[in-house]
């Protein structure tokens, strides 16, 4: 597949690179944004929602917002990387060759960029895998028809937001990941 790849791409000049480097941390910097920023309230909403004094009725989906916050500060991390990534871009179209930043800098810019978005990916990944099987479990400890008298097994669309908040989060480093991954991929 990468040989395709790079078969079917240009071989990349310093400054046909530099312009599709400032673009693709561009889009990657402002999609990011948007689905941190989305992932972020809506765990902000669930974290809210929840009754201080009231002892977590779920252990799985305290975890799993656990993860989503651990998930959501990575992506923090990786949304200021591409933001680090866009001044490389700049500095590699100056025309002051004494700014431009060495290939193995860049390099090595991209593979930290990548290795965050796949560990913010593993991350929120488990964190909704848990948190869709705490809310599987109330609903299936409940039988069908009958009314509902434990609150612990009552399912709360804020529970479902959790879920939402790491499914974005998932698209939010999957996007770092793809940008970073291409980039490296043409540069070698």
């Amino acid at each position: 597949m990468s040989e395709l790849i790079k078969d079917t791409l240009p071989t990349p000049t310093k400054q046909r690179f530099a312009a599709a480097f400032r673009i693709v941390s561009r889009f990657s910097f402002w999609i990011q944004l948007a689905l941190a920023s989305t992932s972020g309230i809506a765990l902000i909403f669930a974290i809210l929602s929840r009754n201080v004094g009231e002892v977590p009725n779920s252990v799985g989906l305290s975890f799993s917002i656990f993860l989503a916050i651990v998930g959501v500060l990575l992506a923090v991390f990786s949304i200021v990387w591409a933001f680090r990534d866009r001044s490389l871009a700049r500095r590699l179209q100056s025309s002051d060759r004494t700014i431009h930043p060495r290939k193995e800098e860049v390099i090595q810019a991209l593979k930290i960029g990548l290795i965050v978005s796949f560990i913010g990916m593993l991350i929120a990944f488990v964190a909704s895998e848990v948190s869709a099987i705490a809310v599987l479990s109330k609903s299936l400890s409940v039988p069908q028809g009958v009314a509902i008298y434990n609150r612990q097994n009552l399912i709360r669309s804020l529970d479902i937001l959790v879920i939402l908040s790491n499914v974005n989060l998932i698209g939010t480093h999957l996007i770092g990941s793809i940008t970073s991954l291409g980039l490296l991929e043409w540069i070698d």
